[in-house]
């Protein structure tokens, strides 16, 4: 009988995870593995042939989870989680720039707070406290709250004893217009605060996506439906060609190294490389400002009021910014944030050397974080 269900499990399986087709109506595969006491036996045993030729990344079936994002005027891009027991449901950011899970709560009267979901800790059987307390910054914002310990849900994956931080404050303005609750981190282990456990680190330990990686598909067309998150797994419709991987050379953010960048076969920055990081949670593609003015200017973009660097934006008129990553060039045909009929520019500049390749270009870029093998994987995205 076991064989039998394995057997007849394995291909629907593949196919749901791996390209999202909905599986029958009624229970899932996985849910007539568990109720048979198989589940276990299925993920230990026959993560090999015969389904291993359905994951062209690795040659393992891979168990992957899916969770949809919001594309929030191409400048952000959040999904729903929940905490606790019952579930109390967040939305938040994935976040490749930074490490730790919190969300607003109840100890919190700072305006963000109350303009957002709180969590209710003594709602929550579950939950429990470590009275640390944490503080995190961020490029455009901070919070200081407290770690506890509770049920995390991201999708259909279910992780037990979930390390967080509970706000007390939010200073700023910052998250008060944010349209979305809480951050939940995606970094490295070393990048978090107080050594807080990750959330990707749980996942890999408590073997519930039997990958060590998660990819990103961001829209580009604002309110336009597709952007998501997989834990787990790659899905080839999101991307054309191959994989180019990049190991990543500091394993905190995801960072890698640009070799060049150039407009016009001409190098306009990073001449002699320059480190950068693939970061979810920033929207705009973010460099040192000497070499952000270089390429404003051979775009034919000026700076205007508030910091805004409007432009004509058409694909006419917008000369490719080639970025060389790894021996691979990257390029970067569309790059402008159109609002209300006005285009601004995608580029940024900021006082330190590091580079932030935001969501500008991994909208262009199917983006793959493998932590098993500390490397970065991008594809043309479609």
């Amino acid at each position: 009988m076991k064989s039998l269900i394995l057997a007849l499990v394995c291909l629907q399986l593949s196919d749901a995870l791996m390209h999202r087709v909905p599986l029958t109506k009624g229970k899932s595969a996985r849910d007539t593995l568990r109720e048979q006491g198989l589940l276990d036996d299925f993920l230990r045993e026959h993560y090999s042939d015969p389904c291993a030729k359905f994951d062209g990344l690795t040659g393992v079936a891979s168990l992957s989870s899916t969770e949809p994002m919001i594309n929030f005027l191409d400048l952000s891009y959040y999904g729903t989680i929940s905490i606790g027991n019952p579930p109390q449901s967040f939305t938040v950011i994935f976040d490749t720039g930074s490490s730790n899970l919190w969300v607003p709560s109840v100890y919190c009267s700072d305006a963000p707070c109350s303009n957002h979901t709180r969590f209710h800790p003594s709602s929550s059987s579950t939950y429990r406290s470590n009275n640390e307390r944490v503080a995190i910054q961020y490029g455009t914002g901070s919070m200081t709250g407290i770690l506890g310990y509770d049920t995390l849900r991201v999708s259909d994956i279910t992780i037990r004893g979930q390390e967080l931080g509970l706000s007390l404050t939010e200073p700023g303005g910052f998250f008060n217009q944010a349209k979305f609750d809480g951050i939940l981190g995606m970094g490295y282990q070393s990048l978090s605060a107080e050594g807080a456990t990750t959330v990707l680190h749980n996942m890999i330990s408590q073997q519930v996506i039997s990958e060590p990686l998660f990819s990103v598909y961001l829209t580009r067309v604002d309110g336009e439906s597709g952007s998501e998150i997989i834990f787990g797994g790659v899905d080839p419709s999101h991307y054309q060609g191959s994989i180019n991987w990049v190991p990543v050379t500091h394993q905190a953010y995801w960072q890698i190294e640009i070799q060049r960048v150039t407009v016009n076969g001409q190098v306009v920055a990073c001449s002699e490389g320059c480190p950068a990081i693939i970061d979810t949670g920033t929207s705009l593609l973010v460099g040192p400002t000497n070499a952000i003015t270089n390429i404003q200017q051979a775009v034919g973009a000026t700076p205007g009021s508030y910091g805004q660097v409007p432009f004509t934006c058409t694909h006419l008129s917008m000369p490719d910014v080639v970025f060389t990553i790894n021996g691979y060039d990257f390029t970067l045909p569309a790059y402008c944030l159109r609002t209300q009929g006005s285009c601004m520019s995608g580029f940024g500049d900021t006082g330190s050397n590091l580079w932030i390749l935001g969501d500008v270009f991994i909208g262009e870029y199917y983006s793959i974080f493998d932590r098993g093998n500390n490397r970065v994987g991008l594809a043309k995205a479609v």
